[in-house]
């Protein structure tokens, strides 16, 4: 088999983010989509070993920016190199509250999407958070990043912890 086939993929580079018990986190993620348009529903792919995905489940709800071609790799490093459990992910680039009242940084976004988990699915390495999408608004008429740009463009290394990491 030639996994180098999944490749040809199309994804995009987005920040998943919750807050639960006073702790916000955040993630950079490359695996979310639409999975139904009525109700709109959206589907995110978080590592297991994510600060991200314990907030997720115990907030009950996330929020998703999509990141837009300005975004670079400060940004990248900041939200998907760094851990939330002992970094403020939100403090340099700012940080507004989703109608779901996740975080989130206007910066480098295009897109927001405030998500209420209808269900969760083991994935194995990952976990997938289903939600129902509460609320959808366009932050810019930038095009969005690709993860084929961050790749090619901005030299960027998939992570271990990321759903289409190959070791």
């Amino acid at each position: 088999m030639d996994l180098t086939a999944l490749f040809k993929m199309t994804y995009g580079l987005y920040v998943v983010s919750a807050e639960a018990d006073g702790q916000k986190a955040g993630c950079i993620i490359n695996t979310a989509t639409q999975v139904t348009a009525e109700p709109p529903r959206m589907m995110v792919a978080v590592h297991k070993d994510n600060v991200t995905t314990g907030v997720i489940a115990k907030a009950g709800a996330f929020t998703v920016t999509a990141l837009d071609m300005t975004t670079d790799m400060p940004y990248i490093g900041n939200f998907g190199f760094r851990s939330s459990a002992d970094y403020d992910k939100f403090e340099k680039y700012g940080c507004e509250t989703s109608e779901v009242g996740s975080p989130y940084s206007p910066e480098h976004a295009c897109a927001l999407y405030a998500c209420r988990v209808v269900d969760t699915v083991d994935a194995g390495t990952h976990l997938l958070f289903i939600g129902d999408v509460v609320d959808a608004r366009k932050l810019s008429d930038a095009e969005p990043l690709t993860y084929a740009y961050y790749h090619a463009v901005l030299k960027g290394k998939t992570p271990p912890k990321a759903s289409s990491y190959q070791g």
